[in-house]
């Protein structure tokens, strides 16, 4: 586990379509948490994932339509927590669901999810976690076998479990996000939750899930689909996000490749979820 994370204060004029495309690009080349601005965005990455001329990836940087300079600074794990204090506001997803963290007053809704962020992604606050999350709240979990892949802060898994779910698993790469979902399960009481380290290898052979989710970037889940499918049940729902709305196409015709039909979408700022059915 890495001592620290590195925090880029990216300035950025104009502020949009630039900031959606500067949060894929770095998405890809491993920053795993970010925060928009009034100034354009604060994005996140590990000092294990972190090389000194990674950003000459970007390829922005180079658009004349688009100003963005930026500043680096490095984040010891222990002051995390003050990073968020200063950032973090609750979350409603629909009527019934808050995401908030400790330090915030209780909302008294159906499903209250207490987050203690810490360097994982997954607060409520990106797209991608919200629209999950909204989907989420419509579905049926009652007795089902729910798979989180990617589960950054176990906030899905944490939904799921409050929904009914009969048996919980959440998978994440990252140690981070390892450690702070299962502190996040013993926070809103969902201890049954069975967290791994690790990719889609970690899945146990011929376990097979009535429900997936996936929160990760269009090329992971373009590799991963037929792995996920392997373990869905005939009928079982695979719900994606993390990808924007131009490449909804390239993830349903990976879909349909593997026996998935598109069952719904839900959009946010040209950022997708969509909802798959194993026929």
């Amino acid at each position: 586990m890495g001592d620290y994370y590195l925090e880029y204060r990216f300035h950025i004029v104009p502020r949009e379509p630039a900031t959606e495309i500067l949060i894929a690009e770095l998405g890809e080349l491993g920053f795993e948490s970010f925060v928009e601005t009034p100034e354009g965005l604060l994005a996140y990455i590990s000092e294990q994932d972190w090389t000194e001329n990674l950003l000459d990836q970007v390829q922005i940087f180079a658009n004349k339509d688009f100003s963005i300079t930026h500043e680096r600074r490095e984040i010891p794990q222990e002051n995390w927590n003050a990073v968020w204090e200063q950032s973090f506001e609750p979350i409603e997803v629909g009527d019934l669901c808050v995401v908030r963290a400790p330090f915030h007053e209780p909302r008294g809704v159906k499903y209250e999810i207490v987050i203690e962020p810490k360097m994982s992604f997954g607060t409520g606050h990106h797209e991608t976690t919200y629209l999950i999350l909204r989907l989420l709240i419509d579905l049926n979990c009652e007795g089902k076998t729910v798979l989180d892949m990617g589960c950054g802060t176990g906030v899905l898994a944490i939904l799921a479990a409050m929904k009914g779910a009969d048996t919980i698993d959440a998978v994440d790469i990252d140690s981070w996000s390892y450690e702070n979902t299962l502190e996040n399960s013993r926070r809103n009481g969902q201890e049954r939750i069975a967290v791994y380290q690790g990719d889609v290898s970690v899945l146990e052979k011929g376990k097979e899930y009535s429900l997936i989710l996936a929160n990760i970037n269009r090329n992971v889940l373009l590799t991963d689909i037929p792995a996920y499918t392997e373990h869905l049940t005939s009928g079982g729902l695979m719900v994606l996000s993390g990808f924007y709305t131009e490449d909804l196409p390239l993830i349903s015709q990976c879909c349909e490749e593997n026996g998935l039909r598109l069952d719904n979408t839900l959009q946010k700022n040209n950022w997708q979820a969509a909802v798959y059915r194993l026929s």
